[in-house]
C-alpha cells in the first residue's frame, strides 16, 4: 500500500539543494506532488508532498535524506500527509497580484483581510522586505483564486486597500 508524506526541510541555502533532494527521492521511487521552495534570508524552505512506493516508510525517507551532505544541519521532518493530494477549485489560480512600496508592519495582514468576503483564496504568497534608499522596500506577490462573479469587486478592493497603505498594486487575470 502506498502512503503520502509531507517532507519539510529548513536549511542553509546552497546551489544544488533541490537537485540533491529530488534526485535522492527519485532514486527511492518517490513520486512528487505539490512542491514549494523559497530562499528565506540565508536559509531555504523546501516542502514536498510525496507519494511513497509500497514498502517504503516515513522513517526510511528521513534517514535517506539525512545522509545528504547539504542536509546535515537541516531541520527535516517527514510525516504522513492526511489531506487530499490534488487541488480543488479554490486552488485554481485566476489572478496574480504584485504590490510594492515602503515597508511597514501589518501590510500582509491588511491586504489579506480584504479577500475572504469575496470568497477569494490565496493559493501562493511571497513577500520580501528589501533595503532601499528610503528605508525598507516591500514586495508582495500573490496568486489568487477568485470566483468569477466577484473578481472585479475583489481586485478593486485589493487595489484600494494597497492605495490606502501608500502601496502600488498591479494585477492580472490568468487562465
Amino acid at each position: 500500500m502506498t502512503m503520502t508524506a509531507l517532507i519539510s526541510i529548513i536549511c542553509e541555502d546552497h546551489p544544488g539543494l533541490i537537485a540533491d533532494v529530488t534526485g535522492r527521492l527519485f532514486d527511492l521511487g518517490v513520486n512528487l506532488g505539490d512542491t514549494t521552495f523559497a530562499v528565506l534570508g540565508g536559509g531555504a524552505e523546501f516542502t514536498l508532498v510525496a507519494k511513497l512506493p509500497a514498502g517504503l516508510g516515513l522513517g526510511e525517507i528521513e534517514q535517506e535524506l539525512k545522509t545528504l551532505k547539504r542536509l546535515r544541519d537541516a531541520k527535516l521532518t517527514v510525516s504522513a500527509f492526511a489531506f487530499r493530494e490534488t487541488h480543488d477549485e479554490q486552488a485554481h489560480i485566476t489572478h496574480r497580484v504584485e504590490i510594492t512600496g515602503d515597508d511597514s508592519p501589518g501590510l500582509v495582514a491588511r491586504l489579506s483581510e480584504a479577500l475572504p468576503k469575496f470568497g477569494a483564496n490565496i493559493v501562493r504568497l511571497n513577500s520580501e522586505s528589501m533595503p532601499s534608499e528610503s528605508g525598507a522596500r516591500f514586495l508582495l506577490r500573490m496568486a489568487l483564486s477568485v470566483p468569477p462573479a466577484k473578481a472585479a469587486s475583489c481586485m478593486a478592493t485589493v487595489a484600494n486597500t494597497a492605495s490606502q497603505l501608500n502601496l502600488k498594486c498591479h494585477w492580472q487575470q490568468v487562465g
